[in-house]
């Protein structure tokens, strides 16, 4: 959601901006603009649309821009429409502004301020925040000091880029609530949302902590946390591993379903040695091995897709190690007035390490901090908030994800958890050691059967033909797939934009039925597992109402297609770990739909990748 670049340097840097805000389109907006002082001027310019729209628009004039120091953003509306006046920098007298977050008391501080004098020209919360700066900087002439001053006035979260016509080399950053890095270079200095914006010119990062302001010049950083200057330490990073091309894939979101044994082999390869499968390699999450010793509960908390892999991690704690785990939405869990009960291990699931709900219920459960609680962050981001801010981290090796609808994220995350499972069950003995052995070696034979079930595109994209025209659509799943329907059905509904649903097939009579009929698509997932008869009384519940089924069956299962009743054979894997195997089809079955439709399969219209505001 909303992205920020800055810099401050000694070249021109409109190029470096530009470029950084479309390394950042992965993340959803509806406009984009850039500010860049010239000549002791503030130029800007402001273009709804595309990143290229604004490209375009400066390259009309690119004298204008060519300047040291500005700031760039990429904007995700919330308050007022996708329009060039909403769109950020904002500018109030001599100082710019671009902002990421919800400034949630705007209202009553822009009241103040119009009975000041000030005049407003957008419908935005950030244009308060650049009145604020420049009311206050009139009578502090000091840049940091001003931006200082303005944020305790400020109720929400948010991250700040700040430049002022009179501090020419200056750029003020403020990160509370909402990520922000530092880029760090030879005789420049940069600001960005995400370090991927960055990687063409440095790829050395500072990371900035909850609360920090910090001011950049071309030769020096300094970040001062409650008024006081401290030091944050410098990470360098391998920016090959960082590559985010589409290479020969038409797009992001198709590529990465194709990375998807590769991410899913790394991430086991970081807990079980390749010359010793039969067991857990001694130094996985071995200094944690303690805390998990003493977990007597789980409780997951994620958003979207992450919440589906939580809700398979629920059968795995429960149904092998008999440890019950709960699940909830982020947003959900931190408004009910939860229960954490002692000895729990608290389970964050975030692509991102951004995800502001996640978050927010992570710190509001430690502040309850109850008896023997473990954190853990389950992440694709090891510098992330969510890392920082937990006991213990255990991460996704799925390298970059550029596609808004998450892929091989999911099933990182899934083997992840997996292998947590598989950990705890260890400690704890809750598993003996041949149940162990059996487990890994059905994961080592995972990497090998996503790569079979690839081979299914050719048969998947000949069935989403019929789904082109459709408006609504069910996924039916029992038992460990009941998740992998909710996750089929989301991904359906993001990048083509057919309403679509996700249903314990069990549920069937209970409500869903009434919506069966011959325009009705219903995609089964059927592996030949101990649900499976079940599930195929379920499926003549449909047949018999003229309901049109698109099943995804195991191999074994011999299946026939029939009239209305359209099979694609999924190669055959254990019950436990099937639903890791079973979400590729989905994907494919949503992607293939969605380039049929025309929409846009990266960056689906409303949505963002990196979810940082409520």
């Amino acid at each position: 959601m909303c992205g920020i670049v800055g810099a401050v340097a000694e070249r021109n840097i409109a190029n470096i901006l530009l470029e950084g805000l479309k390394r950042l389109e992965y993340r959803g907006y509806d406009s984009a603009g850039l500010t860049v002082i010239r000549n002791g001027e503030l130029h800007r310019e402001r273009q709804v649309g595309k990143v290229q729209e604004l490209v375009n628009a400066v390259a009309v004039n690119p004298e204008f821009f060519d300047g040291h120091i500005g700031i760039a953003h990429t904007r995700w509306a919330t308050h007022g429409e996708p329009a060039q006046r909403n769109a950020h920098p904002h500018i109030s007298g001599k100082v710019a502004v671009v902002h990421n977050g919800i400034v949630e008391n705007y209202a009553e501080l822009k009241e103040d301020l119009i009975a000041k004098g000030y005049e407003f020209t957008s419908q935005t919360d950030t244009e308060v925040v650049a009145h604020l700066i420049n009311d206050i900087y009139q009578d502090t002439s000091d840049l940091l000091e001003a931006v200082r001053k303005v944020i305790p006035l400020l109720h929400g979260a948010f991250a700040l880029g700040v430049v002022h016509i009179d501090c020419p080399d200056e750029l003020i950053t403020v990160r509370l609530g909402s990520p922000l890095v530092i880029g760090v270079g030879i005789g420049e200095n940069f600001i960005a949302s995400d370090q991927l914006a960055l990687l063409p010119v440095t790829n050395r990062f500072m990371y900035l902590e909850e609360g920090d302001i910090a001011r950049l010049t071309r030769k020096t950083i300094q970040v001062y946390a409650d008024g006081v200057e401290v030091k944050r330490q410098v990470h360098e990073i391998d920016a090959a591993q960082h590559n985010a091309d589409k290479g020969e894939f038409k797009h992001y979101m198709l590529k990465e379903i194709y990375e998807q044994p590769d991410a899913v082999a790394r991430t086991i390869e970081m807990a079980v040695d390749k010359s010793e499968t039969s067991k857990l390699r001694d130094d996985f999450l071995q200094r944690h091995e303690a805390q998990l010793s003493g977990v007597r509960n789980v409780q997951v908390i994620a958003c979207g897709t992450s919440y589906h892999s939580g809700l398979v991690a629920k059968y795995w704690f429960e149904s092998l190690n008999r440890i019950p785990c709960s699940v909830e939405v982020a947003s959900e869990f931190r408004y009910r007035n939860p229960v954490v009960v002692d000895n729990t291990l608290v389970i964050c699931i975030s692509q991102s390490g951004e995800t502001a709900d996640t978050l927010s219920a992570l710190r509001d459960i430690q502040k309850h901090t109850p008896t023997g609680l473990v954190s853990l962050a389950l992440c694709n981001v090891p510098t992330s908030s969510l890392v920082r801010e937990t006991d213990i981290f255990l991460p996704t090796l799925a390298g970059p994800e550029i596609g808004v609808a998450s892929t091989k994220a999911f099933t990182a995350q899934l083997i992840a958890l997996m292998l947590l499972v598989l950990k705890v069950g260890d400690v704890q003995q809750r598993m003996t050691g041949e149940r162990l052995s059996t487990m890994l070696a059905e994961i080592q034979r995972l990497p090998g059967q996503l790569h079979a079930s690839l081979n299914l595109d050719a048969s998947i994209n000949t069935m989403s033909e019929r789904f082109e025209d459709k408006k609504s659509c069910l996924f039916l799943g029992r038992g460990l797939q009941f998740p992998i329907a909710l996750e089929g059905a989301l991904k359906l509904k993001e990048i083509s934009y057919i309403h679509a649903e996700g249903y314990a097939a069990g549920e069937l009579k209970h409500g869903p039925l009434a919506l069966v009929d011959k325009d009705m698509p219903i995609v089964v997932l059927a592996p030949k597992d101990s649900m499976y008869d079940k599930l195929k009384a379920n499926m003549q519940e449909v047949h018999a109402r003229h309901g049109e089924l698109f099943v995804f069956a195991g191999e074994s299962s011999k299946m026939v297609a029939e009239d209305r009743l359209h099979v694609v054979y999924v190669p055959d894997v254990c019950e436990t770990l099937a639903p890791i195997v079973y979400s590729i089809p989905v994907q494919l079955l949503s992607y293939h739909v969605a380039v049929m439709r025309g929409t846009d399969v990266d960056q689906p219209r409303n949505l963002a990748k990196s979810v940082t505001v409520e």
